[in-house]
């Protein structure tokens, strides 16, 4: 096997989404979409912590562009951005609501996404909530389900071809840093 061509170098995580699901809920075309529009982001159950997942997602988020607003009852701010207890405090629109929480928390979430009119919502890698992600669905909102926005970032923008990655993607066109995505 030569360089990036190893199963440590691929990007497929090994996800219980049946294929039907991973249709539904990784879509390409959606994920892209996400991408390209969203500016502000309301991260659910960032933490305090850097070592959490959570905190070095968001600060990837911020370096890439996003205005990242960090929704944590037990915070009064994260990464020098104010925190929020609920989606309905956040006192901007949001484009993505970017889930860290735990299945059992999603319904109410993603009701409180449809309240606030947020346009996507994202279940971040393991959080797999189906009835909550069918909820929004229904609603009209692009839903993403058990994959990182940091990942699917890097994917789509060269990060993680750079880093050696194989990202399914084949292009001749190197992919251009961008201000905002």
């Amino acid at each position: 096997m030569g360089f990036g061509t190893g199963a440590a170098c691929a990007i497929q995580l090994n996800s219980s989404l049946t294929q039907a699901e991973k249709e539904l809920y990784q879509n390409r075309t959606v994920i892209q979409d996400i991408l390209q529009n969203t500016r502000t982001i309301a991260m659910i159950g960032l933490s305090t912590e850097r070592q959490k997942a959570s905190y070095f997602v968001a600060t990837y988020l911020l370096a890439a562009g996003y205005t990242v607003i960090p929704v944590n009852p037990k915070a009064d701010a994260i990464l020098g951005q104010t925190s929020y207890p609920d989606l309905r405090s956040v006192p901007v629109s949001i484009d993505l609501v970017d889930v860290f929480r735990p299945a059992a928390d999603c319904l109410q979430i993603v009701q409180e996404a449809i309240t606030c009119r947020a346009r996507a919502i994202w279940f971040q890698l393991k959080v797999i909530p189906f009835s909550a992600a069918a909820l929004a669905r229904e609603a009209g909102l692009a839903t993403v389900m058990d994959l990182c926005v940091k990942m699917e970032h890097g994917r789509y923008h060269g990060g993680l071809h750079a880093a050696g990655m194989n990202t399914e993607i084949i292009s001749a066109k190197r992919a251009q840093p961008q201000g905002r995505l």
